[in-house]
């Protein structure tokens, strides 16, 4: 079964960072590109970050750059998304989702481009 897992997520004052995780368990992550996505309460879901599958191609959305960092590391078959300066419009729902492919050059923000997807996990900026 090809599961993602998100971890990470909490409470954090304005200001500070996080660093969330998504691991995969039942494939391995080296096919795929990776893709960040957020979802707060009556908004639609946007991307945030997402990363080739080799690692050498990044793409941020204009909210987040700047202070999101999305990496990947092969051996530990996770991705990760450094938060940092958050601020409160940064409060959502965060999961990681992958799509298998061959293309290096760059990857997608578009949430309907990708097939798999973890469960998501809360970020929450407040004082």
């Amino acid at each position: 079964q090809l599961q993602l897992v998100e971890s990470g997520g909490g409470l954090v004052q304005p200001g500070g960072s996080l660093r969330l995780s998504c691991a995969a368990s039942g494939f391995t992550l080296d096919s795929y590109s990776i893709g960040w996505f957020r979802q707060a309460p009556g908004k639609e879901r946007e991307g945030v970050s997402c990363i080739t599958r080799n690692g050498n191609s990044r793409n941020d959305a204009s909210s987040v750059q700047g202070r999101f960092i999305i990496s990947r590391d092969k051996i530990k078959n996770t991705v990760y998304l450094q938060l940092n300066s958050l601020k409160p419009e940064d409060t959502a729902v965060y999961s990681c989702a992958a799509v298998v492919t061959a293309y290096i050059q760059g990857c997608s923000l578009y949430w309907r481009d990708y097939n798999i997807w973890g469960q998501g996990t809360q970020v929450t900026v407040s004082t």
